[in-house]
Formats: C-alpha cells, sequence, structure tokens
C-alpha cells in the first residue's frame, strides 16, 4: 500500500555535523553501506486494521521532519532537502517481525531518491500485530527512531501526540544554527579537544592476509561479563559504560601493540534542552584517549574524567578535520544500550556459573567498512567486534572477546569482600 502524507515546510540546508559524520562513514563503505541501516519493531496496541495503522503513520512525518528529507547530491557539497509530502510505500505482510526487519534493512538506500525509511504491517488475520521500520542512518540514529516509535504508539492509540514542552528543532533548523556564530564557537571548542591529542592511529600495520571477505563481526553474548561489569561499576562508582569503555581501552592497545590508546566512542549528543526529543543523527564520536600501562582499577580512575572529555569532543564539526591536526584512530567504541543497567553486586558463585553460558557468533561479514576496529555493546551484554582482517585476523578477533570476558570477571573477581564464594562483590555505597 502507499500512505499519501503532506506537511508545512520546505528547503534545503547544509548536513548538520552528525549527518556529516555518517555520511563520511557512509561514503568510506559503499557499496557495503547498508551497514549502516538499523531497523525497529512496534508492537500495535488493540486491534487496530492496516488503514487505522497507515492513518497513524501518514501524521508522523508532519511531527519529524526528518522523515521526509532526502539529499541533494548534485553540486559540491551534499544537502538535505526537506519536502512537503509524498507517498510513502509500506509492505503488508504475514512472516515473521525479525525476518521482514533484515528484509527492510538488507539494501541500501538511495540517497537521493528514496524517503529514508521503510515501512512494513504485520498482519495477524485482519489487525495490524506489529510495524516494522527500517532506517537510514541519514534520517535519524538510535534515540531518535525510538522517539518516532514512541509517538507513532500515541498516534495509534490517541490519534495525536502528547505536548513536549519546547518543540525539537527540525535537522534544518540545527543546520542552520551550527553554521552560525554560536554553533562556530561550539565547534572551534571541540576542535581545540582534538587538536591537542597526538595524531595516533591504533591498528597502523597489516599483519596478516585479510580473509575474503576482509570485513567480519565476531558476537560475543555472555551473561558473566554482564554480571562483572555491573559489580565492577558498583566497586569503583562508575557507570557500566565506561568500565566497558576502559576494559575495550586497555586491551585494544594490548592488540595493537602500544601503551597509550586512542579511541573514539559515539556520543548521543542529546545534551541540549531543545534536541533532547529531536528524530535526526546526533550521534559523533568523541576522543578517549588514556595512558593503559597500569593495572586495571588505575585506568579505570582515569577513564571517568577522559570519558567526560570525550562527550565534550563529540559535538563538532566533522569539516575541521580537514583543517586541523585531528586525531585519526581507525579505532571506535559504540555502547548502544538504550537504558543502562546500574552496578551492582554479585557473587563469585554467580559469576562462575555464568561463564559456561557464553556464546561466540560471527553473524556479519563485508568488503569494506569506515573503521578497522569496532567495538559495539548491546542488548543484556552482547559485545560484538568488527574488525578488519589484514589489521586483526580473526583468531585474534575470537581472542580478543574472550581476553575481555576474562579481564572483566577477573576483576570482579578480585574485587569481592572476603576470600570464599558467596560473598557479595563491594557495592561501592
Amino acid at each position: 500500500m502507499i500512505v499519501d502524507f503532506a506537511a508545512p515546510g520546505t528547503g534545503s540546508a547544509p548536513l548538520t555535523w552528525g549527518q556529516r559524520a555518517i555520511w563520511d562513514a557512509i561514503g568510506n563503505t559503499a557499496p557495503d553501506d547498508h551497514y549502516f541501516n538499523f531497523g525497529r519493531i512496534l508492537k500495535v496496541p488493540g486491534e487496530r486494521s492496516p488503514a487505522q495503522v497507515a492513518a497513524a503513520l501518514a501524521l508522523l512525518p508532519a511531527l519529524h521532519s526528518a522523515l521526509r528529507t532526502r539529499l541533494d547530491l548534485c553540486g559540491a557539497e551534499p544537502l538535505q532537502r526537506l519536502e512537503s509530502g509524498g507517498g510513502l510505500p509500506v509492505l503488508l505482510t504475514t512472516d515473521d517481525p525479525e525476518t521482514v526487519l533484515a528484509g527492510l534493512t538488507a539494501e541500501r538506500f538511495d540517497y537521493e531518491r528514496d524517503w529514508p525509511l521503510r515501512v512494513a504491517l504485520v498482519l495477524d488475520g485482519a489487525r495490524v500485530s506489529h510495524v516494522v521500520f527500517g532506517f537510514c542512518h541519514m534520517a535519524t540514529d538510535g534515540l531518535g527512531a525510538e522517539i518516532a516509535l514512541r509517538d507513532l504508539r500515541m498516534l495509534i492509540l490517541r490519534g495525536a501526540a502528547p505536548p513536549a514542552g519546547e518543540p525539537a528543532p527540525s535537522p534544518l533548523d540545527l543546520a542552520h544554527w551550527q553554521q552560525g556564530p554560536q554553533g562556530r564557537r561550539v565547534a572551534e571548542r571541540a576542535a581545540a579537544l582534538w587538536e591537542g591529542v597526538p595524531r595516533r592511529v591504533m591498528f597502523d600495520r597489516p599483519r596478516a592476509v585479510a580473509a575474503r571477505p576482509p570485513i567480519w563481526r565476531a558476537q560475543l553474548s555472555s551473561p558473566a561479563m554482564g554480571l562483572a561489569v555491573r559489580a565492577i561499576a558498583a566497586t569503583h562508582g562508575t557507570s557500566t559504560s565506561t568500565v566497558l569503555l576502559a576494559a575495550t581501552a586497555a586491551l585494544a592497545s594490548r592488540f595493537a601493540d602500544r601503551e597509550q590508546c586512542t579511541i573514539l566512542p559515539i556520543v548521543s549528543n542529546r545534551f541540549r534542552r531543545d534536541t533532547t526529543r529531536i528524530v535526526s543523527t546526533l550521534s559523533q564520536e568523541g576522543l578517549f584517549a588514556i595512558d593503559t600501562g597500569q593495572d586495571f582499577g588505575a585506568l579505570l580512575g582515569e577513564a571517568g574524567p577522559a570519558a567526560l572529555r570525550a562527550y565534550r569532543s563529540a559535538f563538532h564539526d566533522p569539516r575541521d578535520r580537514a583543517r586541523g591536526a585531528w586525531v585519526q584512530p581507525l579505532c571506535c567504541f559504540n555502547d548502544m544500550r538504550f537504558t543502562e543497567p546500574g552496578p551492582a553486586g554479585c557473587t563469585r558463585q554467580e559469576l562462575r556459573a555464568a561463564l559456561p553460558k557464553s556464546e561466540l557468533s560471527w553473524p556479519l561479514s563485508q568488503e569494506k567498512l569506515n573503521c578497522r576496529f569496532c567495538v559495539h555493546v548491546s542488548g543484556s551484554l552482547e559485545v560484538s567486534l568488527t574488525a578488519d582482517t589484514a589489521y586483526l585476523p580473526r583468531p585474534a578477533m575470537e581472542d580478543f572477546l574472550y581476553h575481555l570476558e576474562s579481564l572483566l570477571v577477573t576483576e570482579a573477581d578480585r574485587g569481592a569482600l572476603g576470600p570464599g564464594p558467596g560473598h557479595r562483590l563491594a557495592s561501592g555505597v
């Protein structure tokens, strides 16, 4: 079916900083840039027909202009182009939602001609059981997609989204602000943070003949690591994300034969009041640099301030990289969890019982990627490593993930109160 939509407002503008960051990554990954597609599944409340859900879908692009924005690639620089309306193709299917999700995200987008989202309605008889989205990363990031899904749910339930206070700027508004004097001042402060760190490529020398295809992803699902990370965070009074970032940096430097680590964590950049509800691509790389030639406890003590510096550096203009002495370590970290489990103690017995439940898989391979080494964190605790096998062969990738698990479980065990099993790890309170 085709869902027609219309909304006020048209125009064009340069890319926002977040759009520019992902566009540069897309350019370095094409034609395998479907890598950056991602999806969401919304369970539809109540008994709604396809026509009722389509009526709600038609209102969504008016709420979030990023969903009716395409690119203009005719000039020397890409522009974002906001359109006032059109027809959105919607697939009707009875397939399993996860299967539909895989299909919607499997093919790259045509950034000039396609709308930046693909939609399917999963039918259960006459009712719609699920709405499945495939998002183009040029339109939004993961947090923006969650906002769109929450609003669609309210549109289905009530026919209108709830008032949200101060309206979020459109991507066009944000682009114009970033081009103006206030935006340039912010960009210059961020550029100073980047230029203050020596240029360092983490994985700078090929170590093997690359596999075919050269880019692979290994994923470790580890309940023990999930327990350990929360326990270490409790002991050291920090977040689980900082624990994982510090551990990734420690091992990345070891596998790259360095005593310092420079890594780019992906930061949401939703710290301004007017951007908390924006559907757009705001996430960008920050700069995390730390000396890893110390024990892990001391490293964690320095990781918190280093992470804060990384967050401050993330809201930046990627075009400044061509003008300054910017770090390009080709080494990234992306904690994609929407809710971070808080610090919590666990027993040694729980840790040891969880270790045999770890599972390693190889869910992805492709020809090109914009990065040589990237760790992703998702779910309850699934940690994946995507790497160029010329710089980190597949056996080393597997070793990295198991070393990460071992480092964190050992550190959690060391923080236990008392020598025997069954003692709860220190809570830090």
